[in-house]
């Protein structure tokens, strides 16, 4: 079993040609709807301690949302929407496409060998949203029709609650893990049991607490490590 790790929401910066699409806006950058504080530092943690591979996007998802599919109302932000189809073109082929195309060509090459992958889509969440309280610190999303998805999630679950039996962990929350995503179109290409697409949200609560959050990295870390051996 080969486990992928993926930032979509690594960064907030804006490549210098698009910077005018951002002028004054450097809050709103800096803000969730910018990038996933957190994320890449998790995935960096778990890469070394789980010799996992990690794949991340270079560009705030203000520009493109790497983890939307094309159509979507929300792949391109207020900021660059009103480019002229051959500028959003170009974004898609400079920044979007590269990163999903890596993912799906490194999936397919480990299944071409027989084994399963499991896919973990980090993410950070607010803690509140629209004036309402997210009660949660890490939230596991998956589809519940896959089989392997759920076994791996309740197992992963369990050892986290272990670890720490104050840590609020949930199950398909702050969002549905059936939601338009990377992972979501990826099992339409990969079958279940072969390919399980997790997405991983933690709350930035804890990102900001920074002794806490190093704990908190190691103890995802040793958690998933459990889980990831449970299954095999």
């Amino acid at each position: 079993m080969d486990l992928l790790l993926t930032c979509e929401h690594a960064t907030n910066h804006i490549p210098a040609e698009y910077a005018d699409l951002f002028v004054d806006s450097q809050e709103v950058l800096a803000s969730h709807r910018g990038w996933d504080p957190g994320s890449l530092a998790l995935g960096r943690t778990l890469e070394r301690r789980l010799s996992a591979v990690l794949f991340r996007t270079t560009v705030s998802r203000l520009l493109v949302e790497v983890n939307r599919s094309p159509g979507n109302r929300q792949l391109f932000s207020e900021f660059s929407r009103s480019l002229d189809a051959e500028a959003k073109e170009a974004i898609l082929q400079r920044y979007y496409w590269p990163h999903r195309r890596q993912v799906e060509t490194w999936i397919e090459d480990r299944l071409s060998i027989a084994t399963r992958v499991v896919h973990l889509s980090l993410h950070t969440f607010v803690p509140e949203l629209h004036g309402q309280t997210r009660n949660a610190d890490i939230g596991l999303l998956y589809d519940p029709r896959r089989d392997a998805e759920k076994a791996f999630c309740d197992r992963w679950h369990d050892a986290l609650r272990d670890a720490n039996k104050d840590l609020r962990v949930r199950r398909n929350y702050p969002y549905l893990g059936r939601s338009d995503g990377l992972t979501t179109a990826l099992r339409r290409r990969f079958p279940d049991p072969f390919y399980a697409g997790i997405e991983l949200e933690v709350n930035q609560a804890l990102v900001c607490e920074a002794s806490g959050w190093r704990r908190l990295k190691r103890g995802i870390a040793d958690a998933l490590d459990s889980a990831l051996s449970a299954s095999r």
